[in-house]
C-alpha cells in the first residue's frame, strides 16, 4: 500500500480534538473490560487490525481471558458475557452498522440496565472507537 496522510500531521488541531474526546472518555465511570468491549467489537465490525491488535492486548491487561476475547464475534451464541456485556455488545453492534439505524428494542434493554449517565458514556465510547476506526482504516494504519 502507498503511503497515506497521517493526520495528527496534517491536521494536528482535528486530531487534538480527538484526543480531548478520548480524554474525556478516560475519565467516565465506564469499567476498563466494558471499554475494551466496545472497542474490540467495533473494531472487529469495522475491520480496522491496528485497534483490534491493540485493544485486545489491552484488553488482556484488564484481565479479559483469550476465551471472551476469541469468542467476541460470535457473543450471542457464547455463555461468557454478563447481561450487561450482551447490552453494551447489541448497542455497540447497531451504532456500529447505523445505516440500520438503533433498534427500539436494543436501546429500550440497554436503558433498563443503566442509568443515563453510564448509558450516554457507553453511546459516547462507542461513537469515539468508530470515529479512531475510520482514521485506522482510511491512513492505513497496519498492526504491528
Amino acid at each position: 500500500m502507498k503511503s497515506r496522510i497521517v493526520i495528527p500531521t496534517v491536521a494536528p488541531e482535528a486530531y487534538q480534538a480527538m484526543l480531548g474526546l478520548e480524554k474525556y472518555m478516560a475519565t467516565t465511570s465506564l469499567t476498563p473490560v466494558h471499554k475494551e468491549l466496545i472497542k474490540i467489537r467495533a473494531s472487529q465490525i469495522n475491520g480496522c487490525a491496528y485497534c483490534i491488535n491493540m485493544h485486545t492486548a489491552d484488553a488482556r491487561k484488564y484481565g479479559v481471558s483469550e476465551q471472551r476475547i476469541y469468542l467476541l464475534s460470535a457473543w450471542r451464541e457464547a455463555d461468557f458475557y454478563s447481561e450487561e456485556e450482551k447490552a453494551i455488545l447489541a448497542l455497540t453492534e447497531e451504532i456500529t452498522l447505523i445505516s440500520n439505524h438503533v433498534s427500539d428494542e436494543v436501546y429500550q434493554n440497554a436503558a433498563q440496565i443503566f442509568d443515563e449517565k453510564y448509558l450516554a458514556e457507553i453511546i459516547l465510547a462507542i461513537i469515539t472507537i468508530n470515529a479512531w476506526n475510520r482514521i485506522g482504516i482510511a491512513t492505513g494504519m497496519r498492526a504491528q
